[in-house]
């Protein structure tokens, strides 16, 4: 037999495709020719699967070998086709059965020598082989504990092609996947260590109960970092679909935990200021990988020092916070990615940051103004809640007598309102307030009364407000409304989501 056929599994982004492996062996000079788009690391894998296979102990059939990887328009990367190629190439040979390996998908990076070493998005790989109806895999055993996230599948795993080709020819089992490690995944930080900025940490439950983004400024020390890493406290667990989302996207950037469960905690992702624009939203060479924000997919992107990120990184934001998604054009196809997150961004409010805040500020005027526009306009016109933290008092910070409330008290509050918010537009499919298209706001029945919005359409004529704000000032009301447990917002919840859009610290906190 000169002809053989496996099945592997390919990545663009986040979809799966099943690809066939095909080897044909014909008469002429001895080499490999690999078709079907593969990228650098891909076409080095001749290199690879030739050394593992005489390091196995088997025979290199020495003719002419073309292995073609279906369909041959997708592109194809990484090194997940090794162990399918070996096999293939193996087949054609006539040194292993095909029989056993009939409509199995075969994953697997192979080291020089015969290894078979984990490799990057196998949940998304197993996923797509089961939707593509077939319900067997063969994995490399670092893998088999993130395989088995997917239900219905048979998962086998394998250390080394020699086990894989003695299990072939009827000898050695393969191995079976190690359970799951059981594990909690903590809260982390807890809003109680926050002294005092009751205006921030309400800011903070408003943004978690709606899922609004979030601009705080303030002095150093102010706490604005602080309450930032406390916001996924406070935010609920991630549902299935989710879930499944947030851990592809881990598996696809190789940061996934070895413990083989589900990430149910929203992820919290804070790059560095110097951080490109790459690493901030996707990109590299070939298909892109994910950025910061996709891997904050579901929770949280914190920028810090905000106004010392590139100009050009911050506006590429503008988009992913409209649509939820990214996509990223190469020349060899378009890339997509999830990103529907929670933005919050922290700045000083001027380059000399002086902790007692402005009154003691010695920057102009016109270097304040020139330090806050590296922040846009247009992209703070997307940012729902925008408030001022006044610096720490010596008070705030030594009284321990009345302890903050911990993250677990306010957390609660926050899954209540989520709840009324997801029963509310659970028939558009829409999960919290900030996914409601503002159109939808000012449409009965959701409209609310003209006496409760005045204020809101005077600031839309005289140029202070734009429409994109007058649409999220009615989200927060709504939010502030769930978190009230009423069913419909006031005039009152109007304006406090105007406060807290227009960053007043002394907004009235809702009592609860």
């Amino acid at each position: 037999m000169s002809y053989a056929r496996i099945l592997c599994v390919g990545l663009v982004g986040m979809a799966g495709h099943v690809v066939e492996v095909e080897a044909d062996l014909s008469m002429g000079l001895p080499a490999v020719v690999l078709t079907g788009l593969p990228d650098a690391a891909l076409n080095e894998a001749r290199d690879r699967v030739r050394a593992a296979v005489v390091n196995s102990g088997q025979r290199w059939p020495n003719r002419r070998i073309t292995v073609n990887l279906l369909p041959a328009t997708l592109p194809k990367q990484g090194s997940a086709f090794d162990v399918a190629i070996a096999c293939a190439l193996l087949a054609g040979a006539g040194e292993l059965p095909l029989e056993p390996l009939e409509g199995v998908v075969v994953l697997g990076e192979l080291g020089l020598d015969g290894t078979v070493r984990p490799v990057r998005g196998i949940l998304p790989m197993v996923a797509a082989a089961a939707a593509a109806g077939l319900e067997r895999v063969i994995v490399p055993f670092e893998n088999a504990r993130e395989a088995t996230m997917i239900p219905g599948m048979a998962i086998e795993a394998m250390d080394s092609l020699r086990r894989l080709v003695s299990f072939v020819r009827g000898g050695h089992d393969l191995l079976a996947p190690p359970p799951p490690i059981p594990a909690t995944e903590p809260r982390g930080p807890d809003l109680a260590d926050i002294a005092g900025q009751d205006f921030g940490r309400y800011a903070i439950e408003v943004a978690a109960a709606g899922g609004h983004h979030l601009c705080m400024l303030g002095p150093p020390g102010a706490g604005k970092t602080m309450l930032a890493e406390r916001l996924p406290s406070i935010l609920p667990e991630l549902d299935d679909t989710s879930a499944v989302e947030v851990t592809a996207l881990q598996s696809i950037a190789g940061v996934l935990p070895p413990d083989g469960r589900l990430v149910r905690r929203p992820p919290f992702q804070a790059p560095h200021h110097s951080a490109s624009l790459a690493a901030l939203v996707g990109g590299g060479s070939g298909l892109a990988r994910p950025g910061a924000i996709s891997l904050a997919h579901r929770g949280v992107l914190f920028l810090d020092e905000a106004p010392e990120f590139a100009n050009g990184t911050l506006q590429a934001l503008r988009q992913p916070l409209e649509s939820g998604r990214v996509v990223l054009a190469r020349a060899r196809g378009n890339t997509e990615y999830p990103a529907r997150v929670q933005l919050v961004l922290a700045a000083n409010p001027c380059p000399c940051a002086n902790p007692g805040g402005e009154q003691f500020c010695q920057c102009t005027a016109l270097v304040r103004r020139r330090y806050l526009s590296r922040i846009s306009g247009p992209l703070l016109d997307r940012i729902d809640i925008q408030i001022t933290l006044p610096p720490i008092r010596a008070a705030q910070l030594m009284t321990t007598a009345m302890a903050a409330e911990p993250s677990a008290v306010v957390a609660r509050r926050v899954a209540k309102a989520r709840a009324a918010a997801t029963a509310r537009w659970a028939a558009e499919g829409w999960l919290v307030n900030a996914d409601v298209p503002g159109p939808h706001l000012r449409r009965a029945p959701w409209r609310l009364p003209p006496k409760a919005t005045a204020a809101l359409r005077t600031g839309l004529d005289r140029g202070s407000l734009s429409a994109r704000g007058f649409d999220r000032i009615l989200r927060l009301a709504w939010t502030i409304a769930d978190l009230d447990g009423r069913q419909r917002p006031s005039g009152s919840h109007v304006d406090e989501a105007a406060q807290l859009r227009m960053g007043d610290a002394h907004a009235r906190k809702t009592e609860h």
